[in-house]
């Protein structure tokens, strides 16, 4: 047999032989989002667990229960890829007084491989920003903002980075919200963008680093993760966060399944993946990628960090010394409630809630021998709910820990219209802005396009009626000076203002006043303040 032949007959073999199947590899994600420096354990108001919710075991998270909850997990998967979405600062008394500083000890101790920004990791400024990177020992990513004109983090973030599991590189990426000025203090050197264009530069430059395995860590809210999905080709997986949304396949509360689904413009399917918020759940996603770098398969869950998981017991006590310096502060009893206090999230941002009326009476009381008739307050400056029977300072300012001062101005009828249009804009992403007021009622409806007369009906009291709002008179209105001064979108605040003043008392001494003005428990309320048209 000539050589031509002995080859060909090599290669007839070789076709009739079964395809090789093309290698398969599996990544597990375990993900959180959110954690707002809730480091102990918290209650199922989101507050911290104490006394007898304490004392029967009815606590979740808490960083010493992730770190057991992490460890084992990575014994069964070591190549693990550990994330955080974003807004690991604002929320405790831990970052009150810490500030940046214990969340890095955690998340170090916890062995995070990547964390994105969010917008509350800017509530300080870029300096805290900077000395808590400084004091991890992975990359904190930003790839939608312009930070190098800012001295303090010019260098210190990087858009995206390349980490190695199990012999595969994945591209990390990172996003915050693209309105994170409105949201909190960033500063005048840091421009944020529209994450697409920014993921799809980012996604060009791995893909020419030959990395074919794109993972995004999106601070921007589960309707803007399901959008980019859309129309960003090259990504992978989506973990998400901003939006505080609990996916799963076996709880009735969530918002979607685990993972959702969403197909690329390039036609393959982007799973996207959220862990809820607060250290309650450690997200798990198993994926499996083609020998191209294509996503297969994914499945996994939120794993519920309950008393069924111990807390590590180093980590523990190093919370618990840590925790001293805070007990005078939160032990303090400083009112009492009949009944619990709704704050939720899922209220407060969308109707009328406990909280969201119990700040602003508190607001419109403190203010009202001033001439003050109505009082805003955003959804989203409600930070948990509170239960029945003593409340301690602790509580409160869980409740409300922006240190936030009052702040009064004068705005015409048409201006505190528009302020309410804004407010109720973006009420479908679960936006923090939408307004808890007192003093004043109105109607709303999701039927019109935002900003275009989603407001039906504005009315003010007068005496012991109500009247239409005037759209050409000047009214005093009280808020906390974030929103005046142009937070959470209310722009109309800050460009519209009458006689702004910013500097009034703590709003959360404001509200402890309040609730116990007249000596008893206070009661919790909801009336027909706010009506959404349906």
């Amino acid at each position: 047999m000539t050589r031509l032949a002995a080859a060909a007959a090599a290669l007839a073999l070789l076709a009739a032989l079964p395809a090789p199947a093309l290698a398969e590899f599996q990544l597990t994600i375990l993900h959180t989002n959110d954690f707002h420096s809730r480091i102990e354990p918290v209650n199922k108001y989101d507050s911290t667990c104490v006394g007898k919710d304490l004392a029967e075991g009815a606590c979740f998270g808490g960083s010493a229960r992730l770190a057991t909850a992490i460890r084992e997990r990575r014994a069964a998967h070591p190549d693990a890829l550990l994330v955080d979405g974003g807004d690991q600062f604002q929320g405790s008394l831990f970052y009150n007084h810490y500030k940046g500083e214990v969340a890095a000890e955690m998340m170090t101790a916890l062995g995070y491989d990547a964390m994105t920004v969010g917008n509350h990791e800017f509530d300080d400024g870029p300096e805290v920003l900077r000395a808590f990177i400084a004091r991890v020992g992975f990359p904190i990513l930003l790839a939608n903002a312009d930070v190098s004109a800012e001295p303090q983090l010019a260098g210190a973030v990087k858009p995206s980075v390349v980490v190695e599991k199990g012999g595969q590189k994945i591209g990390l990426v990172g996003l915050s919200p693209a309105d994170t000025a409105e949201l909190a203090s960033p500063g005048p050197n840091v421009t944020f963008s529209d994450p697409e264009s920014a993921l799809k530069r980012e996604i060009a430059a791995l893909t020419e680093a030959g990395v074919d395995k794109i993972v995004v860590l999106s601070h921007s809210g589960y309707t803007v993760d399901q959008r980019i999905a859309a129309t960003v080709p090259g990504i992978d997986v989506i973990v998400g966060g901003h939006s505080h949304t609990l996916l799963s396949n076996t709880d009735d509360k969530a918002e979607g399944p685990y993972p959702t689904w969403i197909t690329g413009p390039d036609g393959t399917r982007v799973p996207i993946v959220q862990a809820y918020a607060y250290g309650r759940f450690l997200g798990e996603l198993q994926v499996t990628f083609d020998d191209a770098g294509t996503v297969t398969a994914a499945a996994g869950a939120p794993v519920v960090m309950d008393a069924g998981i111990a807390e590590d017991e180093t980590l523990k006590a190093r919370i618990a010394d840590l925790a001293k310096p805070l007990e005078a502060i939160r032990s303090e009893v400083v009112a009492a409630t009949s009944a619990p206090i709704d704050g939720s999230r899922e209220t407060c941002r969308v109707a009328a809630c406990e909280m969201g009326v119990l700040v602003a009476d508190a607001m419109l009381a403190r203010t009202a021998a001033q001439g003050v008739t109505i009082a805003i307050q955003n959804g989203g400056g409600l930070r948990a709910s509170i239960d029945a029977g003593e409340v301690t300072m602790g509580e409160v300012l869980t409740v409300l820990p922006f240190q936030n001062t009052v702040a009064t101005l004068g705005l015409t009828g048409a201006d505190v219209v528009a302020a309410l249009e804004g407010g109720v804009a973006r009420v479908e992403e679960g936006a923090g802005r939408f307004p808890q007021v007192a003093g004043l009622r109105y109607t709303w409806t999701r039927a019109a396009k935002p900003g275009e007369g989603r407001i039906r009906k504005v009315e003010v009291r007068d005496g012991e009626t109500w009247v239409p709002i005037d759209p050409a008179k000047v009214y005093l209105v009280v808020t906390n000076n974030y929103m005046r001064g142009g937070g959470d979108g209310y722009s109309v605040f800050a460009k519209k203002a009458i006689d702004p003043y910013d500097f009034g008392p703590n709003l959360e001494d404001v509200v402890v006043a309040y609730m116990k003005a007249d000596g008893a428990s206070y009661t919790p309320h909801v009336d027909d303040r706010i009506t959404e048209e349906k």
